[in-house]
């Protein structure tokens, strides 16, 4: 069947059409099946969308398929009925109880990136993955089929090393300061990164208020080969792009069963031989035991292996933030105090001992120290300065220099008393209602953490807005929801009387 191309100028995510239900009726089509579209040669499969009183004679098109096939307003395309993709019958299949091997696999994850399944179909595959948990060979299995239906970042190096965090503590800028520590010591470091999804920065968002982020691979390849580092965001990347189409469907579900596949395709894609994956762990992040963290560790290592790559834990703790800084512009002008010699000490710690950790894996003995030396000598600064510039930034910015928000509100301590406990997700969520990472200027500062005493009066955290409405709905958070525990330990043991029931969402383990 013939029909003219009417253009919706609208983005659905996938090749989408819409026809009246007489023409899908000739053409023996349902709502969610799929049409074969071709123009000068060009082809596309897209779903279809059935509506009524549409002229018989038209196809209304997506943006999708408009760049599929290059096609403009008016012209004729050729329809007719799509067969139903091999992948389709794979997840029915997989779904039943069936194991999948490695070319089922790739041809799952081949349509995914071709958006040739719906969002229905993915649905049902990744709730099928969570109730059934990905074995070792089949997080193998969809880590190399993303890697080998992406872009590679090829860098003709060795070794190249890495790191990742799993997510979910608030200001953890580790890698702002990690990254360039171990380039300044002559290693390469290729850092993709993710923006935040539920926190209030990931570090392409704390990265963009020192540099751009949004680089094409080309561009990300000429900064390490410069400079031995960078700090993008992965997201303007093709590398596993099949990772960030699943991620769609993971995140309303608040469900991660791909998060071994995710980490580890990523990795492999910009060819790192030596990685090292920080899992935050306690009462305030993703992972609440050592126990999990270490079949989390297992498991990471095992797929990592079978990739080829060196793969280190470090289990860490994370029942706080990390520093002092939550939010973009905070964050970064921490990582740069940092730097400087003047930031937090658990920060410092937590990001020479990681690069030590990492240096150890490619036999470089008391890893720690020598990480530490490049920050107290100014090596680390100076390299972060070079990636800055290289990314096309001001590599003269100093701390003073960044902005945030000129609203503020600051929460008080009520009494004379030791910070008992921290709840991560109160911060997280009070950061981003006052806009982070939005605006970049908004988050907060702690001026308490856990152990410290604080007299009656005493500033406990201050929120950055900045907007005037956004401070207000901040502040009247924190008046329903105390993020920080104040007591005597041992002295005072009831926490709180609950009268009537509270709901509390799972933290999803997305941000990667």
């Amino acid at each position: 069947m013939r029909l003219k191309v009417k253009k919706l100028n609208f983005s659905s995510g996938k090749p989408t059409v819409i026809i009246d239900d007489e023409t899908a009726s000739n053409l023996g089509v349902r709502p969610h099946e799929r049409l074969f579209l071709s123009y000068k040669g060009r082809e596309v499969v897209a779903l279809v969308i059935v509506a009524w009183q549409i002229p018989r004679d038209l196809v209304l098109v997506s943006d999708e398929v408009v760049k599929s096939i290059s096609v403009d307003e008016g012209e004729v395309v050729e329809v007719k009925p799509a067969l139903t993709p091999k992948s389709i019958r794979y997840i029915r299949d997989y779904l039943r109880g069936a194991k999948l091997g490695y070319r089922e696999i790739k041809t799952i994850v081949k349509d995914i990136v071709e958006d040739k399944i719906s969002e229905v179909e993915l649905t049902a595959l990744v709730t099928a993955a969570y109730l059934r948990k990905l074995s070792i060979d089949e997080a193998y299995y969809f880590s190399l089929a993303m890697v080998e239906t992406g872009e590679r970042l090829e860098l003709d190096r060795k070794p190249i090393l890495d790191k990742h965090s799993i997510g979910g503590v608030p200001g953890d800028k580790t890698s702002l300061v990690a990254v360039p520590i171990i380039a300044s010591l002559g290693y390469t470091i290729p850092k993709t990164s993710s923006r935040a999804i539920t926190s209030p920065a990931g570090t392409a968002d704390r990265a963009e208020v020192l540099m751009p982020v949004t680089l094409t691979l080309e561009e990300m390849k000429q900064v390490v080969l410069k400079t031995n580092g960078c700090l993008v965001w992965g997201g303007a990347l093709s590398i596993a792009p099949a990772d960030d189409k699943i991620i769609r469907v993971e995140y309303p579900l608040s469900i991660d069963p791909f998060l071994i596949p995710s980490i580890m395709a990523k990795k492999k894609a910009v060819g790192s031989t030596h990685v090292i994956i920080d899992i935050p762990t306690g009462r305030g992040a993703k992972v609440k035991t050592i126990g999990e963290a270490h079949d989390l560790a297992k498991e990471m290592m095992e797929v990592g292996s079978k990739l080829g790559m060196k793969v280190t834990c470090a289990i860490t703790f994370g029942e706080q933030p990390i520093g002092y800084a939550a939010g973009p512009a905070l964050e970064a002008r921490e990582a740069l105090l940092t730097l400087m010699s003047r930031g937090p000490r658990d920060l410092l710690d937590k990001a020479t001992s990681i690069a030590g950790a990492l240096l150890e894996t490619v036999g470089i003995e008391n890893g720690k120290q020598i990480a530490l030396e490049a920050v107290r000598r100014g090596k680390a600064l100076s390299k972060l300065k070079e990636i800055i510039e290289a990314q096309g930034g001001d590599p003269d910015v100093t701390p003073d220099d960044i902005k945030v928000g000129e609203h503020t509100y600051t929460l008080y301590a009520e009494q004379d008393a030791i910070v008992l406990w921290i709840n991560n997700k109160l911060i997280a969520n009070t950061a981003r209602l006052a806009g982070a990472p939005k605006d970049k200027g908004a988050g907060i500062l702690l001026h308490a953490k856990l152990g410290d005493k604080v007299k009656k009066g005493d500033p406990l955290l201050t929120v950055y807005s900045e907007y005037s409405t956004k401070i207000q709905a901040a502040e009247k958070f924190l008046e329903e929801n105390p993020p920080i525990g104040l007591g005597v330990p041992g002295a005072e043991m009831l926490i709180e009387l609950i009268h009537a029931p509270k709901l509390h969402e799972r933290l999803p383990i997305i941000e990667r």
